[in-house]
């Protein structure tokens, strides 16, 4: 076990020095001044300010708030709609037609129509996110729910499982693998369009924060908020996967 932390500790050691070299290479090939493009060097100093002040911090705490929000609301409503949908054939083949006209929809369309009806502050991002999300939960969710196995159904009707049991005991459990797909997709979209909400209608939060410094020309800080985001977005997914094992070891699959 030590030697596996060890070895993926070398490889992101490896993987950040590589990213700093070309960084700095990029920098000099192109003699970019810092206020076109500012050193990693700067952009450093940049984080250790924002984490000196504890602005960072404000700013994180808000943005994950609005996040798991929407994320959340999301989560929970498109898997049991999945569910529920992915067993009734025919008002997916009604329902489907919208979602497809509906999904490719970048949420941020919806931005003048969701200020006018929420106004701005915290809400404007937490729909965005919940928009950004639901519809690659929904969708892998109903694909899972049709893609269960006829053993498992068959054995259920055998053994006399009737909904809601059959649901929550059979069918989400068979399903959970491939909708936890689902799960990782709308953790990277929801993220995305977190910044980008944030950017919109907010006067707080990481896409706040990088727009506030765009408009000073504080790009060591817009780096620095970047530098954040990434950092937050791989230790969302990170969180997905531990989420997929508990579950997995509470229903025997682990």
């Amino acid at each position: 076990m030590n030697s596996r932390i060890l070895y993926k500790t070398i490889n992101i050691l490896a993987a950040i020095a590589i990213v700093l070299v070309v960084w700095q290479l990029v920098i000099w090939i192109g003699d970019y001044p810092e206020a076109l493009l500012p050193s990693p060097l700067n952009v450093g100093a940049g984080i250790i300010e924002l984490v000196q002040t504890g602005v960072i911090f404000e700013h994180i705490q808000i943005s994950l708030f609005r996040f798991f929000t929407g994320y959340l609301l999301a989560v929970i409503s498109a898997v049991i709609l999945g569910l529920i949908l992915g067993r009734t054939g025919r008002v997916w083949a009604i329902i489907d037609p919208i979602v497809q006209v509906l999904r490719p929809v970048a949420p941020i369309a919806w931005t003048p129509f969701i200020v006018l009806w929420f106004g701005i502050g915290s809400m404007p991002a937490i729909v965005i996110i919940f928009i950004a999300a639901f519809f690659p939960v929904l969708l892998t969710t109903v694909s899972a729910v049709k893609r269960v196995d006829d053993t498992y159904l068959k054995v259920a009707k055998n053994l006399e499982i009737k909904q809601p049991q059959l649901m929550y005991k059979v069918i989400l459990p068979a399903a959970f693998p491939t909708i936890v797909n689902g799960l990782h997709i709308a953790i990277g979209t929801g993220w995305i369009f977190l910044v980008a909400g944030e950017m919109v209608g907010a006067q707080s939060g990481l896409g706040y924060l990088i727009i506030d410094s765009r408009n000073a020309l504080d790009l060591d800080l817009v780096l620095a908020g970047i530098v954040f985001i990434g950092i937050l977005g791989l230790l969302l997914d990170k969180a997905v996967h531990l989420f997929e094992a508990w579950v997995g070891r509470q229903w025997g699959k682990a």
